[in-house]
C-alpha cells in the first residue's frame, strides 16, 4: 500500500526461524543485509574478534592502513585482540581511544578522532574499525563517513544494544547539546562482527538496557519472540542469546532493506518508543539515563497511546511493561522531569515535520504503524501516565 499523508503501515509479516533451547544452535550465525552495492554481512559468532584481521583482508584487499576507534572501558578489554589480529594480517594499525560515555558522541570528539587519523597517515585507501558500544559505533561510522569524504569501516559492537540495533543500518551521527543524533550521515558498514563473547563482561545495567531495543523489535515485528526474551533474562544460555541477537538483527535488516534512507516511512517503525524516549534521555542530561533506560519509558508511553489511539489491548500493553520490569528497566517517570521541557526537546526531533509528529503505534503485538494523528496533548497525557 503506498504511503499516505496520515498513516504508513508495513503489513509484511517477517517469518524467521525459531530455534528452541532444545535445538543445537550453530556456533556461527549470520545475517545478510541486501542493499545492492552497499550490501554486507553480519556475523554473530563467539570469539570472532580474533578473526578480524582475516575478515579485513577479505573485505579490503590492498588496504593495509587502519585505525581502531574504541573507548576507555572497552579498549583495555578487547583492543589488544583486534590489534594483534589486524597486525597478523599485515595491517598498520593506529589505536584511538576516547572517554567512555555519551559525552564522546559530539562534533568536538569527531574532530579529534579525524585529526588523529590524519596524523597517523590514513588516506582514502584506509579503513576504520569501530570497537565498542553504540556511542563508538555511531561516532566511528560518522568519522568514517566524513574522513577523506568517506572511507569504509567495520562495526565491532560489544554490547547487547549495539549488536541488535545500532551496528546495523548505516545510521551514524553525533549529538548536539540540546538534541540527540542531530548531525550525521547514512554510511553502511562493510561488515559487522558481533562477537557475543564480549557480552559476558557487561555489567547488569548495560546488559539490561539492550533489552529495551529487543522488546521493541518484538513489539513491532515479531511477537513470537517474547517468550524467548523472558528465557534470556538469566544470562545463562549463550546459544539462546546468540539466536536472539541473530533474530533481532534479521528484523532490522529486513526493514532497512525496504527503506534504507527512511524515505518510504517503513524504517520509521524502528522508532517505536523513541519519540519520547529520546526527549527524556536529553532532558535527563546525556549519560544520566542509559539509552535503553530512556527508551523503556518511551515504550511504556507508546504502548499506552497505542491502547488509547489504536487497537492494542490493555493486557498487551501491561505485558510490555511487565517485560521491561523483568529487565529492571524504568517504567515510571520521576518528578524531576518537567513535561514542557520534554515536549520542547521532542519538537526538535527529526520525527517532527511541519509541526506534526510521526508517532509509532501498535494495533497489536507484532505489528506497527506510523501515525501523524498523535497530538502534543496526547504526548502530555502519555507523560502524565508515566508518572504513575
Amino acid at each position: 500500500m503506498p504511503p499516505s499523508h496520515a498513516t504508513v503501515r508495513f503489513c509484511h509479516v517477517l517469518k524467521l526461524s525459531f530455534m528452541s533451547q532444545e535445538n543445537v544452535v550453530p556456533l556461527r550465525l549470520h545475517v545478510d543485509v541486501d542493499l545492492g552495492p552497499r550490501s554486507y554481512r553480519v556475523d554473530v559468532v563467539p570469539g570472532l574478534l580474533h578473526e578480524i584481521g582475516e575478515i579485513a583482508h577479505q573485505r579490503f584487499a590492498g588496504k593495509k592502513r587502519c585505525a581502531i576507534l574504541t573507548d576507555s572501558i572497552v579498549g583495555p578489554l578487547y583492543a589488544e585482540a583486534a590489534l594483534h589480529s589486524l597486525q597478523a594480517a599485515g595491517c598498520h594499525v593506529t589505536l584511538i581511544t576516547v572517554p567512555s560515555g555519551e559525552s564522546s558522541k559530539s562534533l568536538r570528539t569527531a574532530e579529534t578522532v579525524c585529526s588523529q587519523m590524519a596524523r597517523a597517515g590514513l588516506d582514502r585507501k584506509s579503513f576504520l574499525v569501530a570497537l565498542g558500544g553504540g556511542v563508538i559505533g555511531d561516532l566511528g561510522g560518522f568519522c568514517a563517513s566524513m574522513y577523506q569524504r568517506g572511507i569504509p569501516y567495520l562495526q565491532c559492537p560489544t554490547t547487547v544494544l549495539s549488536q541488535v540495533d545500532s551496528s546495523v543500518g548505516g545510521k551514524t551521527g553525533v549529538n548536539l547539546p540540546d538534541a540527540k543524533n542531530m548531525v550525521g550521515a547514512f554510511h553502511q558498514p562493510a561488515h559487522v562482527i558481533a562477537d557475543t563473547r564480549t557480552l559476558s563482561s557487561l555489567p547488569a545495567r548495560e546488559w539490561n538496557e539492550g533489552f529495551a531495543e529487543i522488546i521493541k523489535h518484538a513489539c513491532i515485528r515479531d511477537a513470537g519472540m517474547l517468550p524467548l526474551i523472558e528465557k534470556a533474562a538469566n544470562r545463562s544460555d549463550e546459544a539462546l542469546m546468540a539466536e536472539l541477537i541473530r533474530r533481532n538483527i534479521a528484523i532490522k535488516a529486513r526493514i532497512v532493506e525496504a527503506d534504507e534512507f527512511e524515505t518510504q516511512g517503513l524504517r520509521a517503525l524502528l522508532n517505536f518508543g523513541h519519540t519520547l524516549g529520546h526527549a527524556i534521555e536529553a532532558a535527563a542530561g546525556y549519560g544520566k539515563l542509559l539509552h535503553g533506560e530512556a527508551i523503556s519509558l518511551g515504550l511504556r508511553a507508546a504502548a499506552w497511546l497505542s491502547v488509547r489511539l489504536s487497537t492494542l489491548t490493555s493486557a498487551d500493553a501491561e505485558a510490555i511493561t511487565r517485560l521491561l520490569k523483568q529487565y529492571h528497566l524504568p517504567t515510571v517517570l520521576g518528578s524531576e522531569f518537567q513535561t514542557e521541557e520534554i515536549l520542547q526537546i521532542a519538537r526538535m526531533d527529526k520525527k517532527f515535520e511541519h509541526g506534526k509528529v510521526r508517532f509509532i503505534l501498535l494495533p497489536h503485538l507484532g505489528d506497527a504503524l506510523v501515525s501523524q494523528e498523535v497530538t502534543e496533548d496526547d504526548l502530555r497525557a502519555a507523560l502524565a501516565e508515566l508518572r504513575h
